[in-house]
């Protein structure tokens, strides 16, 4: 039997280094408080089967109404912490009453840590007995005395930065902790370090990631809105698009392109495939078209699952020299009409509990000269949805942004000509994806999709 894989999540700081009333967990970040972003994604990891959490006692009861809101399903335990890291990590090893199990010990406020770190640690766990993530230092590390004075120069290429999580097989590391137990006034910084002081094991170290920090400091808060602004995943692999079969699918801009590879891959994977676009006079600009599509889908179907909105134009030129009415088309099929289907779709995905996916672009993160136009539009498209997950995220609906490396379209070819077609994604690549990302738990997300993909 494969061991269970817990994870165990530490909220119980109080943050004083951060001018606050409440701990720094409890502060909001991209619409959501830094202790949710941190527990959606051990939630949403498939190799991770619990999670406990040790909370601050003082506000034990916002974390409770955390978990009821959010309806985690892995949450097991919420535990009252000790006044030291190492008492609050010794309280969460000695709830699990398995010896055999990996865990997991994070910090509430990394919300950034990716799968492929949880991943690398449980993998890890097979051979050794504890694991760290690290990253290399950029910087010179210097030692100094007590008299404020450089006493040693260590060589950088043996310098790390230690992050979370650390991974330990249970057994190991509470014995660490009963050990720790027997001792005063013991003076370490993280569990790993517990390890290495009584010889338990060797310590594997997994490579950690730049964007993984810990919101330490005000201007960490600043740093973090930036980096959720900007934060992609790739595409959720462990989806299997058997799951589509029966599923009613919408698909706005489905004559051609990636539209129209998402209606074949849909249909191949037997859902119920209704494809719309100008070919069929719906047009995204206008509201009442797209009522009135959604409308005679529901008629005949009495539910409607998934929607998909790949509608949209590019033109090239300067600011100064494009027409004005091309500029509010462009404007209009782009944004606008990804705005009009999110809003008519909402009582329909209510019902179904369903999802909806929408086209930004890599211009998203930076204005590009001559598609200043296309470059804003697919930064509202990110904004739109970050924005949209959080107010539908109670009426169980799914939002996300698929962000495709340059592709095989006829849109493409209008506007760039003859391009090496091995530098290219294929439609039914982008399709595939994107019925994963549809049929996924994610949320709120922008989802890459990459050649390796």
């Amino acid at each position: 039997m494969p061991r269970r894989t817990i994870a165990l999540i530490l909220a119980a700081g109080a943050g004083e280094r951060i001018d606050s009333h409440v701990p720094k967990q409890f502060l909001k970040i991209a619409g959501r408080t830094l202790l949710e972003h941190t527990i959606d994604v051990f939630e949403k990891n498939g190799n991770i089967d619990e999670i406990i959490m040790v909370t601050n006692p003082e506000f034990r009861s916002i974390t409770e109404e955390i978990i009821v809101k959010n309806k985690y399903k892995k949450v097991t335990k919420i535990l009252n912490g000790g006044a030291t890291r190492r008492e609050s990590s010794a309280i969460g090893v000695g709830a699990i009453d398995d010896d055999s199990a990996k865990v997991l010990i994070h910090d509430a406020v990394r919300p950034f840590v990716s799968d492929r770190i949880i991943d690398e640690c449980i993998g890890a766990l097979d051979k050794y007995d504890a694991v760290d993530v690290a990253i290399p230092s950029p910087d010179t590390i210097i030692t100094i005395n007590n008299s404020n004075l450089i006493d040693n120069i260590p060589m950088r290429r043996y310098m790390m930065r230690g992050q979370t999580p650390q991974a330990f097989k249970v057994g190991v590391i509470k014995k660490a902790h009963a050990l720790a137990a027997k001792e005063k006034n013991i003076d370490v910084t993280d569990d790993c370090s517990l390890i290495l002081k009584y010889k338990l094991g060797g310590i594997f170290v997994v490579k950690g990631e730049e964007q993984n920090i810990k919101i330490t400091y005000s201007e960490d808060l600043h740093l973090a809105d930036k980096l959720f602004q900007l934060k992609s995943v790739n595409v959720p692999e462990r989806i299997h698009l058997s799951g589509l079969k029966g599923k009613v699918v919408v698909v706005f801009g489905a004559s051609r392109g990636i539209g129209k590879a998402i209606v074949d891959a849909a249909k191949q994977h037997e859902a119920r495939v209704y494809g719309f676009s100008l070919e069929n006079n719906i047009d995204v600009r206008s509201m009442d078209k797209v009522r009135v599509a959604l409308e005679d889908v529901y008629k005949k179907e009495k539910q409607i699952n998934h929607i998909a909105v790949t509608a949209g134009i590019l033109r090239m030129g300067k600011l100064e020299s494009r027409d004005v009415k091309d500029i509010a088309d462009e404007i209009d099929i782009n944004y606008l009409g990804s705005v009009n289907v999110v809003k008519a779709s909402i009582d329909y995905l209510k019902k179904s509990k369903g999802s909806i996916v929408l086209f930004t672009s890599s211009s998203y993160t930076r204005g590009r000269s001559l598609y200043s136009v296309y470059s804003s539009t697919k930064a509202a498209i990110v904004n739109l949805v970050q924005g949209a997950a959080e107010e539908l995220y109670d009426d169980g609906i799914r939002i996300n942004a698929m962000n495709p490396e340059r592709t095989a379209t006829p849109m493409r070819f209008e506007n760039f000509g003859k391009e090496p077609t091995e530098t290219l994604l294929k439609p039914d690549q982008v399709a595939i994806a994107t019925l994963k990302t549809l049929l996924s738990n994610l949320t709120g997300e922008v989802i890459d999709v990459k050649s390796g993909n």
